[in-house]
């Protein structure tokens, strides 16, 4: 494969990964980007804390560029006409709105909050034409010339509902922070693919593109006509025959494939060309990750310092944009600013307090197994009058027996290229030590367990024999008793309820998705087990 066929594939995990780049602009010589419309804007007397909030909402990191839409990035009207066509295709009494366009996207498991739980005074935004944690702005790929660009930023992932108290989920509330644990990139990137497809040849997708966004002015829609919709044509050509945008796998709903995207934005070879590359992780809760000295599931990106230095997390979290967001390395590293007020944001930052029942009299035998036989692991957490806080941190890595294509997929040829990119001194990738444990702040509303979203329930975490082998995830309620997704016995959900997001079936004798492992809780009594489960609810 020549580099521009394989740039044009890259793709991130965690984001948007289409092949509808625009690298044709690059010809010409100009290379423009833009601030994000999406971040709230605060006062110059803001706090590092506050900064950072916003920041996590709608900070473009450098992704609306030119550069980002090699890779990541897309030319939303374009896009946003195409999904709506695919969908009256399919729907005949679907709508040729933005209301349309709406539900499209919360199939997905994107969110449209009214409300954001947790932010600092000052921090708010209105999600109605885009969903949160999308950022946007307008380029100008050649004089004259006016697109606008939208890509994905943090909050997309790492924003979850909020639950009511008897554990149904309110899409109308979200908490910054916490893990989207519905976000479909597979299927977003899937559907925006065959639209795509399906309608660029249409000439009726521009008509479309005006019905939507009625307020484009000349210049817009002279650049969607002359510019963009031929480049889009034209890498689509390119691209005839395939059946899908990636050659990899990009997850299910609350996991991710991050280190494919990133095989592909270095130019490393993936495992069976793509198909075997099934490094699948699923999307954390970020409190206490500050008390880490190393990040992701497999904790490769250490801090050079080795301790939990902020200022050295920030630049290691900077890097993610580089296959999240499309972002070229030295780009990225101009970000690094942003990164550390996001870190000081999320010294502060703790999840939705647990919002159902807690058995009181079960929490204090359970804190005291946690202290025996989770601690050395996930850290001790201080009683604090009913209110852990976390005391020391072990940070530690190792092998529990869980499935490991997560740690084998990044190899030695993509630790090699992290080391060599201008991020060298920045990381210290310590690839093939294991899983690293996280601080469990927020496990409740986690679920699905384990690194890999495996396991639907604390209830079969602890207890294996428990543990399915198909269940359904995405616009999931939570069952309070087991603590982890509102099941039938056959893996799905209750009749009864409708989810928010489309669903989809989680195969545990797939690659990447193996079920054992961390059979801590095996010993357990069932009621140790149940008092377990109710001290982890207060994390």
């Amino acid at each position: 494969m020549t580099r521009r066929k394989r740039t044009w594939r890259i793709a991130a995990a965690g984001t948007l990964a289409i092949v509808l780049g625009l690298a044709g602009f690059a010809l010409i010589g100009m290379r423009h980007d833009a601030p994000s419309l999406a971040q709230p804007v605060l006062g110059d007397d803001a706090d590092p804390s506050s900064r950072g909030a916003a920041a996590f909402v709608g900070a473009g990191f450098g992704g609306i560029s030119l550069t980002a839409l090699e890779s990541n990035a897309i030319p939303w009207k374009l896009v946003a006409a195409a999904l709506v066509m695919e969908e009256r295709r399919r729907d005949p009494a679907a709508l040729a709105d933005l209301a349309t366009l709406r539900r499209v996207m919360e199939r997905f498991g994107f969110l449209y909050p009214a409300q954001l739980d947790g932010m600092p005074p000052g921090i708010s935004s209105a999600f109605t034409a885009k969903p949160l944690g999308m950022t946007h702005g307008f380029i100008a790929p050649v004089g004259g010339a006016r697109v606008e660009v939208a890509n994905l930023g943090c909050a997309t992932c790492h924003a979850g509902v909020a639950y009511r108290a008897d554990g149904t989920p309110d899409p109308a509330r979200a908490v910054p922070g916490m893990a989207n644990t519905s976000l479909d990139l597979e299927s977003y990137t899937q559907a925006i693919f065959v639209a795509l497809k399906q309608h660029t040849d249409d000439p009726a997708l521009l008509a479309m593109t005006e019905r939507l966004f009625p307020g484009m002015g000349w210049q817009e829609r002279a650049s969607l006509r002359w510019i963009v919709l031929p480049l889009a044509q034209s890498r689509l050509e390119a691209l005839a025959g395939t059946e899908r945008a990636l050659p990899f796998p990009n997850g299910l709903p609350g996991a991710t494939n991050g280190v494919a995207a990133l095989k592909l934005q270095t130019g490393t070879p993936l495992l069976g060309g793509g198909a075997k590359d099934r490094g699948f992780v699923s999307i954390p809760d970020l409190a206490l990750r500050h008390r880490r000295s190393r990040l992701l599931a497999d904790g490769a990106y250490a801090t050079p310092s080795g301790t939990a230095n902020a200022k050295q997390l920030a630049a290691i979290t900077s890097f993610f944009t580089v296959p999240s967001m499309g972002v070229k390395p030295e780009e990225a590293q101009r970000h690094i600013g942003a990164a550390e007020t996001i870190f000081a944001w999320l010294a502060d930052y703790r999840p939705q307090a647990f919002p159902g029942p807690v058995d009181r009299t079960a929490v204090l035998r359970g804190a005291a197994l946690f202290a025996q036989g989770c601690a050395s692991c996930h850290g001790a957490f201080d009683w604090n009058d009913g209110a852990p806080e976390l005391a020391d941190y072990p940070d530690w890595i190792g092998d529990v027996g869980t499935d490991g294509l997560r740690g084998a997929v990044l190899t030695p040829a993509l630790a090699e290229a992290i080391r060599a990119s201008s991020y060298g001194d920045a990381i210290r990738v310590k690839a093939g030590e294991g899983y690293a444990a996280p601080p469990l702040a927020g496990v409740w509303a986690s679920a699905p367990y384990l690194h890999n979203g495996s396991v639907p329930s604390l209830a079969a975490l602890l207890d294996p024999k428990l543990r399915p082998a198909r269940f359904m995830v995405g616009g999931h309620a939570l069952d309070w008793g087991n603590m982890g997704l509102r099941l039938t016995a056959d893996g799905r959900y209750p009749a009864d309820y409708r989810p928010f997001a489309t669903p989809q079936w989680v195969d545990t004798r797939q690659p990447g998705l193996g079920n054992g492992g961390h059979e801590y809780g095996s010993a357990l009594s069932a009621a140790e087990r149940q008092a377990l489960i109710e001290f982890l609810k207060l994390l």
